[in-house]
């Protein structure tokens, strides 16, 4: 889906106000509906230790680049992680060992398909049945489960919430009414850490007004950096992902020549249709097509040959605590759990 304009503005006519205050009711009965899960169910606990990478709003923050990062680290420390997603977009419900040779977007989510370039990729909609068939397949020492911080069903050692530095909270409404899953005091409260995507490392982010200034836990500051420019001449470039914008803002930021730019709603499925307009789009500004790398693995297989991906990675300030923080879960005794 797009993300409604009354989520982010009032389009100078009021007309956001009105319609979050329409919504709001809706709001009220879906956070109330995500804190009674929460408070009822009895999480299932495993073997491998659990680390959530979720958010509070709906959209992309940046949470499977975090999880790819957070997979090498651990990787790079003598562990072995697996990965655990619902597989949005996907008709697969799992749970389910993801394979590129063998499965796609469309069976099992575009995310879990990049992160199965990172290490063993499991879906599951059940996440403690996911859970559990990784722990039987054997070998993983920690699962790091990709958004599910509303969902409790999955014991976790720790809860990592991603926030998007430049949109933060939204007008702070819930869903529908805004992008809010639940209320940010109540999010942050079981969350270990924090993670704030900004544009760049000179970016600072606002530590007040995102309710962070005093939070008793690590906070730290990240953005996405390119793996490699972008090809020379002319682009076109399209994205359905949270913020297209921000794919659009840094190729020109690393020097793409955009010509022109489509955006589709998240998780959009491509069609011949698409394809042909973007082809179009190319052909008239005499330009390479050009899109994210969640983007890329969407797209029929005989159209990516000549649709070039831009593949990004996450980036620290302070990688070294980052570390220390995933040492210290690593480390922790069974009875801490």
């Amino acid at each position: 889906m797009k993300e409604p304009a009354f989520w982010r503005t009032d389009g100078g006519r009021g007309s956001g106000t009105l319609a979050r205050a329409l919504l709001a009711p809706l709001g009220w009965i879906y956070a109330w509906t995500v804190a009674r899960r929460l408070r009822t169910t009895k999480p299932q606990r495993i073997t491998p230790k659990v680390i959530c990478i979720g958010n509070l709003t709906v959209g992309g923050t940046g949470k499977t680049p975090i999880t790819q990062s957070l997979m090498q680290r651990l990787s790079d420390m003598g562990h072995v992680p697996a990965s655990l997603s619902r597989g949005y977009g996907g008709s697969e419900p799992g749970p389910l060992r993801v394979r590129p040779d063998e499965h796609s977007a469309q069976t099992v989510g575009d995310e879990p398909l990049l992160l199965a370039r990172s290490g063993a990729a499991w879906i599951a909609r059940d996440r403690a049945a996911g859970g559990q068939a990784i722990e039987t397949a054997g070998g993983a020492d920690i699962v790091l489960m990709d958004d599910g911080h509303q969902n409790p069903d999955l014991a976790k050692d720790c809860s990592i919430l991603v926030v998007d530095g430049v949109t933060g909270w939204g007008p702070g409404t819930i869903f529908p009414a805004g992008p809010l899953r639940e209320p940010v005091r109540s999010g942050l409260a079981r969350a270990d850490a924090v993670i704030v995507m900004m544009p760049g490392p000179d970016s600072e982010p606002d530590w007040t007004g995102l309710g962070l200034a005093d939070l008793q836990v690590p906070v730290f500051h990240a953005w996405l950096e390119p793996e490699g420019p972008p090809p020379p001449g002319k682009l076109v470039a399209f994205a359905g992902i949270g913020r297209p914008q921000k794919f659009f803002d840094a190729l020109v930021a690393a020097g793409g020549k955009l010509s022109e730019v489509a955006v589709y709603g998240d998780h959009h499925a491509f069609t011949a249709a698409d394809l042909r307009h973007l082809d179009a789009l190319a052909t008239a500004h005499d330009a390479q097509l050009i899109t994210t790398e969640k983007d890329w693995v969407r797209l029929p297989a005989e159209a990516r040959d000549r649709i070039a991906a831009w593949p990004v990675r996450a980036a620290f300030t302070n990688p070294g605590a980052l570390d220390g923080l995933l040492r210290d879960v690593m480390d922790a005794t069974p009875e801490a759990r």
